[in-house]
């Protein structure tokens, strides 16, 4: 017999501070009673689904998004934008998610670059279902600014020593994070400059000396250069995909609503022609 789907209850966080990390990083810090029992800690590509209700609409209190999408029309529904936990404490109660901001573009990072203390967020989650494999021989993270949080939560996970290979896609140098590790790391950061998202980092990745041994892979980000790479890894270096964790976060030219719209059909896409390079490689 077939369960009936639980509903995802949203939940209610609230700022405490916030922290310009880099001129176009800032990482929001939430607290309160919203956050008791918060499931994330297994996994270090966690992420929650902000919602970002819209002004002049009377949500039911407490909000209710399973009644609001039932009953309201969908230009009254919340907008969803993904973002990835940077760190969960369940100690402290604490949970940091960091936004790249983008002056008034989009509606994430404005909300983040003007967040007080006080401010109310809404979001469901956590997802999530990458942590670096312990037996991995070593490891390569590889990603753009909406991967970074991934990435550096990833590294710190990495065992001690253990050879990791970073690759991080920023603007320019003044975008560039310390990132802390015991793992035994080599950390390139690729300017992106006037360059296309995405065309630096792929050439920065082929430039590896391809290290011997089980790599545990992890590239996200912008999904044009996810794919170059998907196919440097699968068909060129021929790494099982039980070793791969890649996804295009975004998609240039698309907002969230765009890109999750088509999101199915562009990795079908991607699937096949995978399937069809591999099998002409014999």
């Amino acid at each position: 017999m077939t369960q009936p789907r639980r509903p995802r209850q949203a939940r209610q966080a609230t700022v405490l501070r916030t922290e310009q990390l880099t001129p176009h990083l800032i990482r929001v810090v939430l607290g309160g009673e919203g956050l008791a029992g918060f499931p994330a800690g297994e996994y270090t590509d966690h992420y929650v689904k902000i919602l970002f209700l819209r002004d002049g609409v009377p949500y039911p209190e407490p909000f209710d998004l399973e009644k609001v999408r039932a009953e309201f029309p969908r230009e009254s529904w919340p907008r969803v934008r993904t973002y990835t936990v940077r760190s969960w404490d369940a100690e402290t109660g604490e949970l940091a998610i960091d936004f790249v901001v983008h002056g008034d573009e989009g509606v994430a990072g404005p909300w983040a670059a003007a967040a007080q203390p006080g401010d109310v967020l809404l979001f469901q989650g956590p997802g999530g279902a990458y942590a670096p494999d312990e037996d991995a021989d070593w490891h390569l993270l590889v990603g753009d600014e909406a991967a970074l949080p991934a990435i550096a939560a990833s590294l710190e996970r990495v065992p001690a020593g253990r050879p990791a290979h970073v690759f991080v896609e920023v603007g320019g140098p003044d975008e560039e994070l310390k990132l802390a590790t015991d793992a035994d790391a080599r950390i390139t950061w690729v300017h992106r400059g006037d360059r296309v998202v995405g065309e630096a980092l792929v050439d920065a990745v082929r430039m590896l000396e391809w290290p011997s041994g089980a790599v545990h892979a992890f590239v996200h980000g912008e999904a044009n250069f996810v794919k170059e790479l998907r196919k440097l890894l699968r068909v060129e270096k021929d790494v099982p995909r039980e070793q791969l964790s890649i996804s295009g976060y975004w998609r240039r030219g698309r907002d969230e609503d765009g890109w999750q719209s088509t999101k199915g059909e562009w990795n079908a896409q991607v699937e096949q022609e995978e399937a069809s390079a591999i099998a002409s490689r014999g």
